[in-house]
């Protein structure tokens, strides 16, 4: 519902994601904006494709190297990061990354 509040536990979905295999889970999504949590566990290979919209990155736990365009980025625990749209880029060089994401969803 649009304008109400939600809570929902970034920690649990980590937790989740990171004892099995990880992946990607869909924490809130609202017309214009979705939140996940995607977590990577090599060798398991990041392999995302270019996105229709905006996005950030923002390293919940563990550090990795995302590749912009072919351009390496080293980030850590803490660091966020904005990838634009249509941006090729994925994440390498990492044993086990937590992050939360957001998209700034455009209407189709």
């Amino acid at each position: 519902m649009v304008g109400s509040t939600h809570p929902f536990d970034i920690g649990a979905v980590r937790a989740r994601l990171a004892a099995g295999a990880g992946g990607y889970e869909v924490v809130h999504a609202s017309p214009g904006l979705e939140i996940g949590v995607y977590v990577l566990v090599a060798p398991e290979p990041d392999r995302q494709q270019p996105h229709e919209d905006d996005e950030v990155y923002v390293v919940l736990e563990g550090s990795g190297t995302l590749e912009i365009e072919g351009a390496p980025v080293e980030l850590h625990e803490g660091d966020a990061i904005f990838v634009a749209a249509g941006a090729d880029h994925r994440f390498v060089g990492y044993e086990q990354l937590a992050l939360l994401v957001i998209f700034e969803r455009r209407p189709s």
